[in-house]
């Protein structure tokens, strides 16, 4: 297919296997993206929340309609109506491409309530809420001691689950493996499987955050520029040991730091969901598409990553962490403490709408 005339990102997915979608709930960015190929959109508490302060225009009177129509309900409860609204406006706009591709693409993820990382029964039950919204609903679910065993059981019930909060080899394969077997629990009670989905999120951006604080701390010297391929090294293991086992979970790249989280993985199977402004830059960018999924990571980086940062061998390594050690992997709690951090935020906003400031 000739890419003549078309923008970075749409030569990415004209190449085939990379899908890519928009990192928001933002109609806006959700209709460029779409223009430049993107068929899938995604949410989480900092990016309803960021949605919410950008676009306040758009929301206020929504979330105005919501608190007087609900004169009993609490700011949380006023706060899940207004991010089920954006998440659905998301997929309204998405529909065309999910009944396009018969529902293997034109998804928006949801992610479920931060502060249930640590209950299963909690974290299943609002999945499936969630999942009975709209035909294409994908639900975040954290890759948490609890939140393997609900990727089990949503996947179970029908839900198309989207694992978040992950970072490492190690979840991954937990995720990839529990995706399967509630997959084959479907099909042994009888259940279609063929229209879902399952995604399993590496937030690459964020472990390279994380190793980089860590190497701060400890402190390490490393080579410049090491630290940024180490998500991207742990990406492509992950994608190779996932393509030769048949895992059914297709893997996603979040978190963009910088243009190799994009370059890098440019003709894989997999999803890249983008923010919008890396989106701007990317197809602004002079950076050549071409197929580099294949190409390992410079084997001098690996080993000394490895070498030296202990972080980094529990990423890469296959048995670098059991399941119950995820919960305190540093990059895991840094990102459950920002997602927990901008839902407390986001009831803050709404709490402003029901109990104006009378000193302001």
């Amino acid at each position: 297919m000739s890419t003549t005339g078309l923008s970075p990102l749409q030569q990415t997915v004209a190449m085939g296997g990379n899908d890519y979608w928009n990192d928001s709930c933002s109609v806006q960015e959700l209709n460029y993206a779409i223009a430049n190929g993107a068929v899938g959109a995604t949410t989480n508490p900092t990016i309803v929340l960021g949605v919410l302060k950008k676009e306040l225009a758009v929301w206020r009177e929504p979330l105005e309609r919501i608190i007087d129509g609900n004169p009993t309900w609490t700011e949380e409860e006023v706060a899940w109506r207004l991010i089920e609204e954006m998440a659905l406006k998301a997929a309204e706009v998405l529909k065309p491409i999910f009944d396009r591709e018969n529902g293997r693409k034109g998804r928006i993820s949801m992610q479920t309530n931060p502060t249930f990382y640590r209950n299963t029964e909690a974290i299943v039950a609002q999945a499936t809420h969630f999942h009975g919204l709209a035909p294409n609903i994908q639900v975040k679910i954290p890759v948490t001691r609890a939140g393997i065993p609900a990727i089990e059981e949503a996947t179970y019930r029908g839900v198309n689950v989207n694992a978040t909060v992950c970072f490492t080899l190690p979840q991954a394969i937990a995720v990839a493996e529990a995706v399967d077997r509630g997959l084959n629990r479907r099909t042994a009670a009888g259940l279609e499987i063929a229209n879902m989905t399952p995604v399993c999120t590496l937030m690459i951006g964020r472990l390279d955050d994380w190793l980089k604080v860590a190497a701060k701390k400890a402190p390490i010297v490393l080579t410049p520029g090491h630290l940024d391929w180490a998500g991207i090294a742990v990406m492509k293991k992950a994608y190779a040991l996932f393509q030769e086992r048949g895992y059914r979970a297709r893997l996603l790249a979040a978190a963009y730091r910088h243009h190799l989280h994009w370059s890098e993985l440019i003709g894989g199977d997999i999803i890249q969901t983008i923010p919008y402004e890396w989106q701007l830059l990317f197809n602004h960018s002079d950076i050549e598409v071409r197929k580099r999924m294949q190409n390992p990571v410079d084997l001098a980086i690996v080993e000394e990553l490895y070498r030296k940062c202990s972080d980094f061998r529990r990423a890469y390594d296959e048995g670098g962490m059991a399941v119950e050690e995820f919960d305190r992997f540093g990059a895991t709690v840094r990102t459950l403490r920002t997602f927990i951090g901008s839902y407390s935020e986001l009831l803050a906003c709404v709490r402003d709408f029901m109990l104006p400031d009378p000193d302001k």
